[in-house]
């Protein structure tokens, strides 16, 4: 496939962009003027309330007299702690994804023939449309998985002969479907760019109907298609502690906004995986791994706390790393003192870096985790509690399965369809109305001026350039 080249040159960008900067601030002091709970949250970093679920619960804190308390955080999937669950599943020694994808659409514990049901459903919805993988996702690569899968759920509304009905029958239907198919999308999209991309070979191999979903994705991961069954129940735990975290997320509450809208199920999910493609979310996990290899560059013992922590407070000032300021795989907006999901995942990464000769990397990620509270109190002055959050152990179980850093993201979106699936028929069924919040407008009143009276800037400073010099033709 060509490249595309944009007709727009440099100098018309910074044409357009010019005039886009000089109408287009707004005053950081009319968000407290107004009342402005920017990021719908609070003034005490707690979520404005936009709605009620019964799915899940985020439990990070609680508020007494007025203030926000930490705590230990707790995760409960339809009231369920996720803790047992996943104890539950270790102890019987069994996959747990499509139970939790069971419990949280349905909204109670499947029995075991219920289960067994369900998993036959999904293989049985695990194939393609005909001629799709070729038609959608190898004639046009793509260099971000993520947008693939957008791409390629939007296009299975055509290959839908009832995309558009919002039945609870046709949406349950249509989500079983996208749950089980994203990760065959993800595993040819990523094999598509490593042909167009990376010049390697491309290895396609047939799911096998028995193959829960963690399995289906590792045998699509390496070439010679065998993988171990701890190394298959480790994947399926971070698919487990993946599925769901509450309405108010970014990418279920785009889900949700989207659905109450009315529009079709493709569209909504779409929504849902390009809002989790970003830094500031379920992308995340592929900027902690980024984050650690500047650390391993910029510091020359890692084993040494005192180096790791100057490293630290360096990327903090915006003097190292990728600039932002971010620690990533640190903070969360709800968990305080511990993220449940990064207990889970610390211990288990733990146990199979020891295995697999990883402690150093364990170790370096162990070590940023302690250190940086007392960093961000040195730089920030700041005593909010800090806790690792899900993405800063997650990148390293990755690595350990031999899973590339393209598929880190989707991934999480592999999982996350089951909470999605979820939050779109609760929002069917209960929300009723389309979400609307509302923007306070800030501009002054003027009138039209015909264009012949509009003054260019260019009347004004004689040196500057006129339009017609600086659009390139």
């Amino acid at each position: 496939m060509s490249s595309y080249v944009t007709p727009i040159t440099n100098e018309n960008v910074e044409f357009l962009v010019e005039e886009l900067r000089k109408h287009n601030k707004i005053n950081p002091d009319d968000f407290n003027r107004y009342s402005v709970k920017r990021g719908l949250r609070n003034a005490d970093g707690t979520g404005v309330m936009a709605g009620l679920t019964k799915i899940s619960s985020v439990d990070g804190y609680y508020i007494n007299d007025g203030e926000r308390v930490p705590k230990e955080g707790n995760l409960f999937f339809r009231g369920v702690n996720m803790y047992d669950i996943v104890k539950n599943c270790k102890e019987e020694d069994r996959f747990g994804f499509e139970e939790v994808a069971w419990l949280l659409i349905f909204g109670s514990l499947p029995t075991t023939r219920q289960l067994e049901r369900f998993n036959e459903i999904l293989a049985e919805c695990r194939n393609l449309p005909e001629d799709f993988i070729e038609d959608m996702i190898m004639k046009a690569p793509s260099p971000d998985i993520m947008n693939k899968i957008t791409r390629s759920v939007l296009a299975l509304y055509s290959y839908d002969e009832n995309p558009d009905d919002q039945s609870i029958e046709n949406v349950i239907r249509q989500s079983i479907q996208i749950i089980a198919q994203i990760p065959v999308i993800m595993s040819y999209a990523y094999q598509v760019k490593r042909r167009h991309y990376y010049k390697k070979s491309m290895y396609i191999h047939p799911t096998k109907p028995n193959h829960s979903t963690a399995e289906a994705v590792l045998r699509s991961m390496r070439s010679d298609k065998t993988f171990t069954d701890e190394e298959a129940k480790l994947l399926d735990l971070c698919l487990m502690v993946h599925a769901e975290h509450g309405g108010g997320n970014n990418s279920t509450f785009a889900t949700r906004v989207l659905t109450s809208s009315g529009t079709d199920t493709y569209a909504a999910f779409a929504a849902g995986i390009g809002a989790l493609k970003g830094p500031k979310h379920g992308g995340a996990n592929i900027k902690v791994s980024e984050m650690f290899n500047y650390i391993r560059e910029g510091v020359s013992d890692t084993s040494n706390e005192g180096q790791v922590a100057d490293f630290l407070e360096k990327i903090i000032k915006r003097e190292a790393g990728d600039r932002s300021g971010l620690i990533y795989g640190m903070g969360h907006a709800v968990y305080t003192l511990s993220d449940p999901r990064a207990v889970i995942l610390k211990e288990e990464a733990r146990k199979f870096a020891q295995k697999r000769g990883y402690e150093d990397r364990f170790n370096l990620i162990e070590t940023v985790e302690r250190l940086t509270p007392e960093v961000f109190l040195k730089v920030k002055g700041s005593k909010k509690p800090i806790c690792a959050n899900v993405d800063m152990y997650s990148g390293l179980i990755y690595e350990m399965l031999q899973i590339p850093e393209d598929i880190y993201t989707p991934l999480f979106t592999t999982a996350r369809i089951a909470g999605w699936s979820a939050h779109r028929l609760e929002e069917i069924m209960t929300g009723g109305r389309i979400i609307r919040p509302a923007y306070k407008s800030v501009s002054t009143r003027r009138e039209y001026i015909k264009i012949d009276d509009r003054i260019d800037k260019f009347t004004l400073d004689p040196e500057y350039i006129p339009f017609e010099e600086r659009i390139v033709k």
